[in-house]
């Protein structure tokens, strides 16, 4: 009876405790991150110039890749280095600075090394393309023990429903989290786009947060300018990414506490 009691009683207190902190939570969160910046100087001028705090992936060794992650940094944006990694698209090549099938292990450590090294104030990494490599979990395991011992996060941008790279991040305790849409397209219009972030925030709405890529695309940078300061009336807010893998990670812990108190509470429940 007394444990019944007990646990009973840190259910009520869990679950009040979490009605609680909902009541008093923050609005719901998007990050968003601007891929493929740095071999145009106008796009990726105009992408660290968005308002507020979006995140800035810039592609290591291009012409404008050092200049492009001064300005974002300068204007408060995370920066991430958007690591080339092998597509199943034969006409996609990965390049010298990437990832391949072929790469060793010491040549993935020499990719994240010489990205980190071509491009400053990277806080974290995601994929540019990726469809091939981000299945395996060889290449991917020591992608992350790299990434660890540097204390970088990880977003995986989901190039192929079949990536193992976000379980096999949190295997080696990186901070890791995934995309939920892409913004755009090449092609996409404004309204087009318009309709996207609309899905982000119904999105964020219900999940608590969401995450959103998009890419320097004129279109959508005119989008952006105009409704990035109106994220308010929404009823949202704009966070970086890794406030976002915070938020995400505070709300797996408070939702294994609760579990874990019902399961207690029926555990001990009285005949």
């Amino acid at each position: 009876m007394i444990c019944t009691r007990l646990n009973t009683f840190r259910w009520l207190l869990v679950t009040g405790l979490t009605a609680l902190n909902s009541v008093q939570a923050a609005p719901p969160a998007i990050a968003i991150i601007i891929d493929d910046l740095g071999y145009r100087y106008a796009e990726g001028q105009r992408a660290a110039t968005l308002p507020g705090r979006v995140a800035c992936a810039v592609i290591p060794n291009t012409p404008h890749g050092t200049p492009m992650a001064e300005m974002a940094h300068a204007r408060g944006k995370e920066v991430l280095l958007h690591l080339p990694m092998q597509s199943l698209d034969p006409e996609r090549p990965v390049g010298n600075e990437g990832i391949a099938l072929n790469t060793t292990r010491v040549g993935v450590t020499e990719a994240l090394r010489n990205g980190i090294r071509s491009i400053p104030h990277v806080a974290g990494v995601n994929n540019h393309m990726g469809s091939l490599i981000t299945r395996h979990p060889g290449h991917m395991t020591w992608l992350m023990k790299d990434l660890q011992q540097n204390n970088l996060f990880f977003v995986d941008s989901v190039t192929t429903a079949s990536s193992v790279a976000l379980s096999m991040a949190r295997e080696q305790g990186v901070r890791a989290t995934q995309r939920d849409i892409f913004i755009d397209s090449e092609e996409a219009t404004e309204s087009q786009i318009i309709q996207r972030l609309e899905t982000l925030y119904a999105l964020a709405r219900r999940q608590g947060q969401a995450l959103g890529i998009a890419h320097p695309y004129p279109a959508t940078m005119t989008v952006l300018e105009r409704e990035l300061p109106r994220l308010a009336q929404h009823g949202l807010r704009l966070v970086t990414v890794q406030e976002l893998i915070g938020l995400r990670e505070n709300a797996a812990k408070e939702n294994a506490d609760l579990a874990s108190a019902k399961l207690d509470s029926s555990s001990f429940a009285a005949p």
